[in-house]
């Protein structure tokens, strides 16, 4: 240990109460004391317990880290071995207490090496959980996934609106869960952590001039609430030679059993560890950090686990599909995916949709002034990704005269939705004002007939177009489902922003933003019940940020 000890991340805050808060950062040394000093002076302090994550990794074929250290041979364009490596870091969290609602914090933390050399942060503030009546900025985020434009979105999100009181990120926080780098310190710059915490450095490429972007300092001083994404599951343990397809080879817990009786469970079909180890989040009885109710100032949050496995729509691909199995893998149902699986029964009868039930008839729901939900595959949207409809997928297996298998495909029928179907009625019987979602890397906006609002803020970093105009989707045809190409599936009409609508081709303006240059992100201001989004052309550095739309909360 000759070179000076260094922090992974820098602090962020956690789970909030009315008289504390949790103060989180990651080292890659276990070290002999953690510490966090605050309040006036820094002069109370509070002790951090320390995890290792358990299942953190990294590929040998390529460099990934920001840092010189490489992994056995690797080099940052060559192939040495697939096969994934171990790589030690550690997560340490103390609990700050004493504190006052509405009264903000210094505080700075500590990290002391098995050598006795330290390293600290720099101080930030911290606070517990507002009370009723208190005004809050809540940044609306989602679908990071080291996406180009997405340090440049933060960056502005700080110089626009300054410090934020909260972050509600809607799933997909990287690609890859196990790949330790996508979190702290991928070689490109555009790691989770750093983008976050204004310790970024992603540079973007336009017309021969280049700009770098810092991300913003946002969670060391605003709390965090998150929901799984379909990128923060990860697939069959060690069965595959890379974390891409490891990531890649989820299969339905029931299928598990059969094929690997008396073996791990989660090992062999699919796994959230990494995210939950990562984050401290609150929890419900039922279901953990994976779905969760919060009471953050005059909102009462709700976070769903409604996510499934993304498989591609292409018919001809070479690997597993949306609507088909790939033909070698015919034979080998240990190798199909089973279509587009979803990862937690949210249908009606569900452990989750009976524990949504009792939630959204407690006192504490009831009771709050903003109604909000939130979770990562959309009821609502232009993009590609709400086709075909959110239900277990029916296998229909093909064979010809002599019993061998021609063909594995998938139907989903659009009228055994359980978004749809199960979970918007009992939303908009209690009264629901706003459901926040991602998944298709874009910016639209819904509103229902009982005037409940559903944003899908996800294009801050890339977009894979709207499914609008002259832009289909990629769909089945023949199927017995009918899969639709354009609009939203589910019957509403995208609503065009009111300030600053981006234009068409046609000159007239567009309902959604779904750009690679143009990045987007929504503020939640509690003081006046409005939902404002701004853009930002990352093709014009010197640019302003344009607010382009806002809604009101009633």
């Amino acid at each position: 240990m000759t070179s000076a000890p260094q922090l992974l991340t820098d602090p962020f805050l956690q789970l909030p109460t009315e008289t504390s808060v949790r103060v989180v950062w990651f080292t890659e040394f276990d070290g002999i004391k953690h510490v966090v000093n605050y309040g006036e002076n820094l002069t109370q302090t509070s002790w951090a317990s320390t995890t290792k994550l358990s299942r953190a990794r990294e590929d040998q074929r390529c460099l990934r880290r920001a840092t010189p250290t490489r992994f056995g041979n690797q080099t940052e364009n060559g192939q040495v071995d697939q096969k994934p490596v171990w790589r030690d870091i550690w997560r340490h969290e103390a609990e700050v207490t004493g504190l006052t609602p509405g009264v903000r914090v210094s505080y700075r933390i500590t990290s002391m090496r098995e050598d006795g050399e330290t390293v600290s942060s720099d101080v930030f503030t911290l606070a517990s959980n507002p009370k009723p009546g208190t005004p809050l900025k809540i940044l609306l985020t989602s679908d990071h996934q080291l996406k180009p434009m997405t340090a440049a979105n933060l960056q502005k999100v700080v110089e626009t609106v300054g410090r934020v009181d909260a972050v509600w990120f809607a799933g997909d926080l990287v690609n890859v869960s196990d790949r330790a780098s996508e979190w702290f310190d991928d070689y490109r710059g555009g790691a989770f952590f750093p983008a976050l915490q204004g310790r970024a450095n992603y540079k973007i490429n336009h017309n021969g001039v280049q700009t770098s972007y810092t991300g913003g300092q946002i969670i060391q001083h605003a709390p965090l609430f998150s929901c799984i994404g379909n990128h923060e599951v990860m697939g069959r343990f060690a069965r595959t030679e890379s974390l891409d397809d490891e990531f890649n080879d989820t299969i339905p817990r029931a299928i598990a059993q059969k094929l690997y009786s008396g073996k791990s469970l989660k090992d062999n079909s699919f796994n959230t560890d990494t995210y939950e180890e990562i984050f401290t989040l609150p929890e419900s009885k039922e279901g953990g950090k994976r779905y969760y109710a919060v009471t953050f100032g005059d909102v009462r949050l709700v976070v769903l686990y409604i996510t499934n496995m993304w498989r591609t729509p292409t018919l001809n691909a070479p690997y597993k599909g949306r609507y088909l199995e790939v033909v070698q893998d015919l034979n080998n149902p240990e190798n199909w995916g089973y279509g587009q699986l979803i990862y937690e029964p949210i249908a009606k009868g569900s452990q989750q949709y009976n524990w949504l039930e009792l939630e959204l008839n407690s006192d504490e729901f009831k009771q709050a002034k903003y109604k909000v939900v939130m979770f990562h595959h959309p009821p609502h949207t232009l993009g590609d990704n709400i086709v075909p409809a959110y239900t277990d997928p029916v296998q229909i297996i093909e064979r010809d005269d002599v019993g061998n298998i021609k063909a594995v495909r998938y139907e989903y029928p659009k009228n055994a939705d359980y978004i749809i179907r199960d979970v918007i009625p009992l939303l908009e019987a209690a009264n629901v004002q706003f459901v926040l979602y991602g998944h298709s890397h874009l910016w639209n906006h819904f509103v229902s007939p009982s005037r409940m609002h559903f944003l899908e803020t996800s294009n801050v970093g890339n977009s894979y177009g709207a499914a609008w105009g002259d832009k289909k989707r990629e769909v089945p045809i023949g199927y017995q489902e009918e899969y639709v190409v354009l609009g939203d599936p589910n019957g509403l009409e995208p609503v065009v922003p009111t300030i600053a609508p981006l234009l068409g081709e046609d000159g007239k303006p567009m309902p959604y933003i779904a750009s690679n240059d143009i990045t987007v992100f929504s503020i939640f201001n509690t003081e006046t019940g409005t939902v404002s989004s701004y853009y930002f052309d990352t093709r014009k550095a010197d640019s302003q940020v344009v607010k382009f739309d806002e809604f009101e909360l009633k």
